[in-house]
């Protein structure tokens, strides 16, 4: 009789690689618009198999996402009286400071703080 071993994934439930790329892919989108479908997609599928410290971050990042496009959709919206033209430098700015405090805290392996907050 043989015995089976259990299959070695290669993913780590307590490495933050993928929450990184994810940040990348994030920032990556404010000059190409498509890479944050696809960290979307990864903060999905990693989510619900992560630590929880990285299922936070995943969380986060979902929470960006979302509430990022919501952002752009009132930008463009507002941009028809001319308002929305002012707006789309803040949605970049917001996007670029919640990557990279989710990566600081990230690097410093702990949750992000206040992950479904609105602002930062």
């Amino acid at each position: 009789m043989t015995t089976t071993e259990p299959i070695a994934t290669t993913l780590d439930d307590d490495n933050p690689a993928m929450a990184r790329i994810i940040y990348i892919l994030y920032l990556i989108s404010l000059a190409t618009g498509v890479t944050a479908l696809v960290g979307l997609v990864m903060a999905y599928v990693y989510g619900g198999r992560a630590s929880p410290w990285i299922a936070a971050h995943y969380r986060f990042q979902i929470r960006t996402f979302w509430i990022g496009l919501g952002y752009f959709i009132i930008a463009t919206l507002l941009s028809l009286v001319g308002v929305g033209l002012l707006l789309f430098p803040l949605v970049y700015l917001w996007i670029i400071i919640r990557c990279a405090r989710g990566w600081r805290d990230l690097e410093n392996r702990s949750a992000p703080g206040q992950p479904d907050i609105w602002l930062y």
